[in-house]
């Protein structure tokens, strides 16, 4: 593999023992994260900057990545969430009029450590094989250590699970974002790893929108006067994020029309008294078809999460907040991608329905929301 970036030499090394040698790729120096694969062939920059990848290596399959380059319109956040990136073959030159700067030089100006490598498909069979685990990425003079070092340092990083990472990734003040148009309702989001997508979305639709940081209490949230309240999407174990459960629980106490998204989805389990557990190797992607129990219909949907909820499908049953039922199914593998509340107004979904590079299909969740918060006036 002949590039002008192959500068220094690189490692990726897993936590199991395997080991890929690759072409510093981005900054050099070292990372460590939980090890993950995104299948979307498109939307690196939406990913690259999803706060949910926060404390994450992320290797992606398709095998060309960074001809589109990075421009800055299309950021999700403010920053570069991932904590390591691997790909097969990164474009030399950028070929999109929309670029500012070569993806290589945007992980280097932002010190995002990468390895380009010619493994990511026997990387990603190992992982479907063993499961998502911790990994380190080392380039320049960190990747010449013996393997033995590098394990031992691998092995002494931290886990995901457990792992209370939304306050890391949410804003630290509240702010608005105003709507398009003349205002119909207030919504105040919580911010456990919101993209910047989704506050747009609700704005379309004449949603002013209150974005709160992660642990706003629950009177915090009710003092904006909010006609609904959104959880987000975000990183970690939602088992360690106790304060958003507690929160949710008062917005639902009170009445207010409830929506979450991903991770929201996970608190909103949580806060109805059912589980959540760590899937093998997670859904990360922009090509997840996600069925609609009531109605058959399937949706090609924007993934991220390493969590899932447990709950009974296949029939209504019993919560904390009276009955409820799984709204949507993945297909791929069971796992439960949506819950519905029967006697209160609140749902949630598990992908992403704001999707800026990926499919569109699920958009229409935002105006359920809005028929939601339309039912107490």
């Amino acid at each position: 593999m002949t590039t002008e970036w192959a500068t220094s030499p690189a490692t990726l090394v897993l936590e199991d023992g395997r080991a890929f040698a690759g072409a510093g790729y981005g900054a050099e120096g070292e990372a460590f994260g939980e090890m993950v694969f995104a299948t979307g062939m498109t939307g690196y920059q939406e990913t690259l900057t999803d706060p949910s990848y926060h404390r994450q290596i992320v290797a992606m399959t398709a095998p060309h990545i960074g001809n589109t380059g990075v421009n800055d319109e299309d950021p999700e956040s403010g920053r570069i969430h991932v904590a390591g990136y691997v790909v097969r073959e990164p474009a030399r030159t950028p070929s999109s009029w929309r670029a500012r700067r070569s993806l290589d030089a945007e992980l280097a100006a932002q010190g995002v450590v990468g390895i380009a490598m010619p493994g990511t498909r026997a990387l990603t069979r190992h992982l479907r094989e063993r499961g998502a685990m911790r990994a380190g990425l080392f380039s320049g003079p960190a990747a010449r250590e013996d393997a033995g070092t590098l394990l031992e340092r691998v092995l002494a990083s931290p886990s995901m699970v457990g792992a209370d990472l939304a306050r890391a990734v949410s804003t630290p003040e509240p702010y608005v974002v105003a709507p398009a148009g003349r205002p119909l309702f207030r919504v105040a989001a919580v911010d456990l790893g919101i993209k910047t997508m989704t506050p747009r979305r609700m704005a379309e639709r004449g949603c002013e929108v209150h974005v709160l940081p992660a642990a706003s209490t629950t009177e915090e949230i009710l003092a904006i006067e909010p006609d609904g309240v959104f959880y987000s999407n975000g990183p970690g174990d939602p088992a360690a994020c106790e304060y958003a459960v507690a929160s949710l629980r008062g917005v639902l106490d009170a009445g207010r029309p409830v929506f979450g998204i991903c991770f929201g989805n996970q608190i909103l389990g949580r806060a109805l008294g059912l589980g959540t557990y760590k899937l093998r190797f997670g859904h990360r992607g922009i090509n997840q078809p996600v069925k609609d129990v009531r109605t058959g219909q399937v949706h090609i949907s924007a993934h991220n999460h390493g969590f899932a909820v447990e709950a009974p499908a296949g029939a209504p049953f019993d919560t904390l907040y009276g009955h409820a039922e799984v709204s949507h199914v993945n297909l791929n593998d069971g796992c439960v991608e949506g819950l519905r509340l029967l006697d209160r107004p609140a749902f949630s979904v598990q992908y992403h329905p704001e999707a800026a590079a990926g499919p569109h299909d699920a958009t229409g969740l935002f105006d359920h929301f809005c028929r939601l918060m339309e039912r107490p006036r």
